[in-house]
């Protein structure tokens, strides 16, 4: 008895400080799944209400302030328990609320054809339909938009630079005027009360935090445009910066160092892209975009070993194999690399095939081109894009299957392709969707593709050479751009990154049923996942400028699922 007394008396006091209960303050009913965030601790957490409105934070001290927020309701910030939340009236004020997905999927531009190309080069850095984007703006404003996007990358055809400033002017007044309704109340899927979420600050407003990795019980970020890497100790909340260097007379940028020449911060000689881990001792390995080299660090010394290359551009997704050895895709060159930390960090580079002569001496003529973007000519706004970005096929995502073969993605072939480690030999498989961007493999060996246009996501059988295709459980539907996926190989679920709606879906693979977890921030645009020993999901936002991100910077999230499956 005294035992359970002394557990009372512990327990009650801290459960009756951090116990919340939501109401419509209309029709006094609880309220179930809304969304409150402990804003005055850092890192932020967030949890959501159950049936009966109530939610519980036992990290909370009394004075603590919470967020409270749920589609057609008023956000609230208060340190009371019992909470009366008050519906929203004012339409203007519930589509503010919308995240970009409704606003991007209202947009009428002509025919699928045009949306679908708006989308895939007019949101790979960012949402459109955020509160920044649907400002409505005249073609006379949008055209130099569209041409700085272009010189940033973007390979939207020549035909849409010119008329979509009409397009865009025209839609945005009118959805200005007549925004989007709210959309049906959601399914997610899960018991949202299940889920928590903590979300850590890093970088600046001046960021671009990029791809993740979490090993050894720590999360890495790469920040591609500050030269900088930080790791996450999600047990001890502590966040270390580490700066990567570079070679003596490196110009800001590297070799594309009048891309970003109008940004108003930019401090990188490398532009860090992706990261992975070799097994063998645990070193880390980054592409850095800018330059011909391949980054590995030490995680026990610190020490940095920059690997230099005398051929390929634009190093991008990296990944490992059991042999060791390190491969990445080349974007702008159509290549893949291995480097081969067995045979005295070796290179060897992949020509992939070209669809054209006038992409095959677009490559051949890269080192020109890149030079001269070096010295802030816009070859970019100069060169005609067809439909088919011809010139750069872009090959985007890789993966090593449990075969050890190399799969990657090539993003405006709309195909994916095979290396076999041992022959040489190149494969190519054409996809039914458009823009494949990343890809990961399952445990069974098949692999799981984003198709970034079309808001699906697809599964090809490497035995059977068949696809199967899913449609992002998003209203309206199509209205998704989803850049990035992995696999949770425990649990046999297909984590999805929700780039324009502030989400991550999950697919669990034997019952094809999805879920949905909500980001605790709007604007989140995502581009990695991870996963710990427990199956818990990390990705970062991501989006490009930072300062659009709820907050004015990026963050990283942790999410945990009770019963994932």
């Amino acid at each position: 008895m005294s035992v359970l007394l002394s557990l009372g008396i512990l327990v009650s006091p801290v459960y009756a400080q951090t116990s919340l209960k939501i109401i419509d303050a209309t029709n006094q009913k609880p309220l179930n799944q809304v969304m409150v965030t402990l804003t005055t601790q850092e890192p932020n957490l967030t949890r959501f209400s159950n049936s009966s409105g109530l939610v519980s934070f036992p990290e909370a001290k009394p004075s603590d302030q919470f967020r409270i927020r749920l589609l057609g309701y008023k956000d609230q910030t208060t340190n009371e328990k019992a909470i009366q939340l008050q519906p929203e009236t004012d339409p203007v004020q519930l589509a503010m609320q919308l995240p970009a997905n409704v606003w991007l999927g209202n947009l009428n531009l002509g025919s699928a054809e045009t949306f679908t190309h708006f989308k895939m080069q007019c949101a790979f850095c960012h949402q459109q339909g955020n509160v920044f984007t649907r400002i409505p703006r005249t073609a006379e404003n949008w055209t130099p938009i569209i041409k700085r996007m272009v010189r940033y990358g973007s390979r939207l055809p020549s035909e849409y630079q010119k008329s979509l400033p009409e397009l865009l002017e025209k839609e945005w007044t009118r959805l200005s005027q007549n925004p989007p309704k709210m959309p049906p109340v959601k399914d997610y899927g899960l018991n949202l009360s299940k889920v928590k979420v903590t979300d850590w600050k890093i970088g600046d407003a001046y960021s671009q935090t990029h791809d993740i990795l979490f090993t050894k019980g720590v999360l890495y970020v790469a920040d591609n445009i500050q030269d900088r890497f930080y790791v996450v100790n999600p047990e001890t909340n502590q966040i270390q910066g580490f700066d990567v260097p570079h070679r003596e007379g490196e110009k800001n940028g590297g070799l594309i160092a009048g891309r970003l020449k109008d940004f108003p911060k930019h401090n990188s000689t490398s532009n860090l892209h992706s990261l992975a881990e070799s097994q063998v001792d645990g070193h880390i390995f980054f592409t850095p975009s800018a330059q011909r080299r391949i980054i590995e660090f030490d995680p026990k010394t610190k020490g940095f070993t920059l690997h230099e290359m005398d051929d390929g551009f634009y190093p991008h997704t990296i990944r490992l194999d059991s042999s060791d050895r390190v491969w990445f895709t080349l974007a702008l060159s159509n290549q893949i690399g291995m480097m081969d930390r067995k045979n005295g960090n070796k290179f060897t580079l992949y020509d992939l095939p070209t669809r054209s002569f006038k992409e095959k001496m677009t490559n051949r003529l890269m080192p020109y081109l890149f030079k001269l973007m070096s010295w802030g000519l816009p070859i970019s706004n100069w060169v005609n894009v067809d439909k088919q970005a011809s010139g750069t096929p872009l090959p985007y995502g890789i993966d090593i299957t449990p075969d050890q073969k190399v799969w990657f993605a090539r993003l405006h072939t709309q195909e994916i392709g095979r290396i076999d480690p041992q022959s040489g030999e190149i494969k190519l498989y054409k996809t039914p969707f458009m823009g494949p961007r990343r890809l990961r493999t399952d445990s069974r060996g098949h692999l799981w593709i984003t198709s970034y246009g079309e808001s699906k996501i697809g599964r090809f059988d490497p035995k059977t050479e068949k696809f199967d295709v899913f449609d992002l459980p998003v209203y309206p539907l199509g209205s998704e751009t989803p850049y990035a996926l992995n696999v949770d190989r425990k649990n046999d679920i297909v984590w999805v990154t929700g780039n324009q709606s502030d989400s991550l879906y999950g697919l669990d693979i034997r019952t094809q049923k999805w879920m949905t977890v909500p980001l605790t921030r709007r604007t989140t645009f995502t581009r990695d996942i991870e996963f710990d020993e427990k199956g818990n999901l990390y990705t970062a936002n991501s989006n490009f400028p930072a300062w659009h991100v709820e907050g004015g910077g990026p963050t990283t999230f942790k999410v945990e699922i009770e019963n994932a499956r």
